[in-house]
């Protein structure tokens, strides 16, 4: 059976467009179609480029027929989250009382996937300023999940997930503050990548203030694909120093070689874990065991801390800009804040360094960890994507929801990278593994994530499902 060019991989569309097998324009295409026949179930895209992307695909094919040098995704389509500034769109962030709010010029990672070839094909659905873990706008609605309608795809980066699993895209821009890339890549049965702090620039151009705190630390973009690969190739594209970022860095993505040796964690501590999100993990250790790896299930330390930080930095620096917030959030948006609401002291300069002294404490104690386990595999969510509302519903049921992204926190707090692979399907739903290693080493991530992809095999793209 003939495949579709929009069930290929980013980096095959990139070789056949190189070699003249297929074009740019029939590629785009191909995902343009592609959306036309399956957003309308799913409302992943939100804004598709039609007429800009084909000039860009056509502009792109006349560059490879004059035999110019090509990146490393030359022609291939790319979507992009709301909250990343594309030039003529508004930043909307998933809110209705900033639709009109227009970038003049893109984000360092929408010009990076330019840098590298590739043709901007549309923008993607989030949670109103990416502070849900479910993907419902203010402005745009609901994203159903394709693999159960009425399931979410996560959150924040859920438009991107749920459009590369359905197949309206092959590659595409998120960004993660807890757990934004990996949440949705684990709910849709994909791949990503959470770089490690620095490793990607960041910053819109359109931003009016400069970094809160919480994001200088924690804050990064990513990238997202159905195969690990293309989430290395895109990484690559991404990576490096920035003239407007200055917390960007130029380190080499392969590192010096580390021994094998895994520690896996199905059921972290601080909560309940499903059986089949254990057993996902336990499918992980499998593979990468009979990947010549040594796997051994051991918790890394202070994960109580590691959760307690998270909350209270995020906490800390979301209620000096709570009445601003309160203006531009939707309903689902102010009432999951609500709910989840926690009462910390008022800071003080004394509690503000003891919560920085303690942030360093842990990863002071991960470090040492490190040194004999390079890599931690464990969920991403403890439990199954929920069914909307779930999150929102009442003030048990939404701390349920935090409690179920408590594994993705080290890696935001710690600055560290992770990636994620599926492992499965359970209950019609995808499972997964995210692989979290040492600061600026996500090739050992994305080694380990391949290692598990080449046992479990790749889901999707899919067709939506009821």
């Amino acid at each position: 059976m003939t495949r579709e060019l929009w069930q290929e991989s980013a980096t095959a569309l990139a070789a056949m467009i190189r070699d003249g097998s297929t074009s740019s324009r029939e590629v785009v295409q191909s995902h343009l179609d592609r959306i036309e026949s399956v957003n309308g179930s799913i409302n992943a895209v939100v804004e598709v480029r039609a007429s800009e992307v084909l000039g860009e695909a056509d502009a792109a094919d006349a560059h490879q027929r004059s035999g110019g040098e090509l990146g490393s995704l030359h022609g291939v389509p790319f979507t992009i989250k709301t909250n990343l500034d594309v030039a003529g769109y508004a930043t909307s962030e998933g809110c209705e009382a900033l639709k009109d709010l227009m970038a003049t010029a893109d984000s360092p990672t929408v010009e990076r996937m330019r840098g590298a070839g590739a043709v901007a094909l549309a923008r993607t659905n989030m949670p109103d300023l990416g502070l849900r873990m479910n993907t419902e706008s203010s402005l745009y609605g609901i994203t159903h999940n394709p693999w159960k309608r009425g399931r979410t795809v996560g959150g924040s980066s859920g438009g991107e997930a749920a459009a590369i699993a359905s197949g309206m895209s092959p590659i595409g821009l998120g960004n993660d503050i807890g757990g934004s890339l990996r949440n949705p890549a684990y709910a849709c049965g994909i791949a990503s990548i959470k770089p490690s702090r620095g490793r990607v620039p960041q910053g819109n151009p359109s931003a009016v203030d400069e970094m809160a705190f919480n994001s200088q630390v924690m804050a990064v973009e990513g990238v997202m694909a159905r195969h690990v690969g293309d989430v290395r190739v895109g990484l690559e594209a991404l990576m490096g120093s920035y003239h407007r970022d200055p917390q960007s860095v130029d380190v080499p993505l392969r590192g010096p070689q580390r021994v094998k040796r895994v520690a896996l964690v199905p059921t972290p501590s601080g909560g309940e874990t499903d059986p089949n999100v254990a057993e996902g993990v336990r499918i992980a250790g499998r593979a990468l065991q009979d990947a010549g790896y040594e796997v051994e299930e051991i918790e890394p330390p202070m994960l109580f801390e590691v959760y307690l930080g998270w909350a209270e930095l995020m906490t800390t620096s979301m209620a000096l800009i709570a009445p601003e917030l309160e203006a531009v959030m939707g309903e689902g948006g102010r009432r999951f804040l609500e709910l989840t609401a926690v009462e910390f002291p008022a800071p003080t300069q004394a509690s503000i360094e003891q919560m920085n002294q303690s942030r360093y404490r842990v990863a002071r104690a991960w470090r040492e960890f490190m040194t004999r386990y390079p890599l931690v595999v464990g969920p991403t969510w403890t439990q199954a994507p929920y069914e909307h509302g779930f999150d929102i519903r009442d003030r048990e049921s939404a701390f349920q929801a935090v409690e179920m992204i408590r594994f993705v926190l080290p890696a935001n707090l710690l600055g560290l990278p992770a990636a994620c692979v599926a492992t499965g399907v359970a209950n019609g739903l995808p499972t997964g593994a995210q692989i979290i290693g040492d600061m600026y080493r996500e090739d050992l991530c994305l080694d380990a994530a391949e290692a598990i992809e080449r046992s479990v095999g790749v889901l999707t793209p899919i067709d939506p499902r009821n």
